[in-house]
């Protein structure tokens, strides 16, 4: 995979919900069935983007509170304006460095997330921080470097026409066995982990293409092209995901999610 050294930028909240909105509700479904969370708990969204998961969080879990925390002021204002999300309070923040007291919180979630923070293990000590004791801090995240990432036909695609494609920094911290390190170097105990698999069917090629446009990575690499590259690019790309010409088009993804408590005093 060729890798570029641009960050992924996040710009466009209504794009990035298109891109990898629907995917995080999907994955983030599972995953929320898989935590099965009480009601009436305070909840951190740590990287909660424009509020795809939040969104979960605030229509299933029925919590007591609920913040979500980002670093982009464009993402965090399209999610202020969800009627769902009206009583959630958004924080421009740092994963690394969070702007809570200790034991604020019962639940601290980091969806789709960890490979985008620097030093993972300062990101989870730090929601292991501002949890109370019992409490539970999980993340889920694409199993990046095992093929799980859903546009993975894309980035290889891009790879073999020689563009180079945003990825995350810390793709590694999307492994299993990093995952249980960082819980563990964090001081959780009752680790558990899962894999949770979904698709998602794109009506035909073309409402798959202005999809890629419209978000982050794939769509600022598409960007940097000139209209004959697009142009061979987006046919080498239906080539390979629509050999039939024509009809819906549906993609797997795998992510990994991890689970740990904050042991009592």
């Amino acid at each position: 995979m060729t890798m570029s050294s641009e960050p992924i930028r996040f710009t466009d909240g209504a794009g990035y919900d298109r891109f990898m909105g629907v995917w995080s509700r999907l994955a983030g479904q599972g995953f929320l069935s898989w935590i099965a969370p009480q009601p009436g708990l305070r909840w951190l969204d740590v990287g909660c983007g424009n509020g795809a998961f939040t969104q979960l969080i605030a229509e299933q879990s029925a919590p007591l509170s609920l913040v979500g925390i980002d670093p982009s002021d464009a993402q965090l204002n399209f999610a202020r304006q969800h009627p769902l999300l009206q009583n959630v309070e958004f924080v421009n923040a740092d994963a690394m460095a969070l702007p809570f007291p200790d034991a604020a919180f019962d639940f601290a979630v980091m969806p789709l997330v960890i490979f985008f923070v620097p030093e993972p293990a300062r990101g989870v000590a730090e929601m292991a921080r501002v949890v109370a004791p019992g409490g539970t801090v999980a993340a889920y995240a694409w199993d990046m470097e095992g093929g799980g990432f859903p546009y993975r036909d894309v980035t290889e695609t891009l790879s073999a026409v020689g563009r180079p494609t945003p990825m995350p920094p810390s793709l590694e911290a999307s492994r299993l066995e990093v995952l249980r390190d960082l819980w563990a170097t964090a001081g959780l105990g009752d680790i558990e982990t899962r894999v949770i698999a979904v698709e998602r069917t794109f009506p035909d090629f073309e409402d798959f293409w202005s999809t890629l446009l419209g978000g982050p990575s794939a769509g600022q690499a598409l960007a940097a092209m000139n209209e004959e590259e697009r142009s061979g690019f987006r046919a080498l790309l239906r080539a390979r995901l629509q050999a039939a010409g024509s009809g819906p088009i549906t993609l797997p993804a795998r992510a990994h999610a991890i689970r740990g408590t904050v042991p009592g005093p």
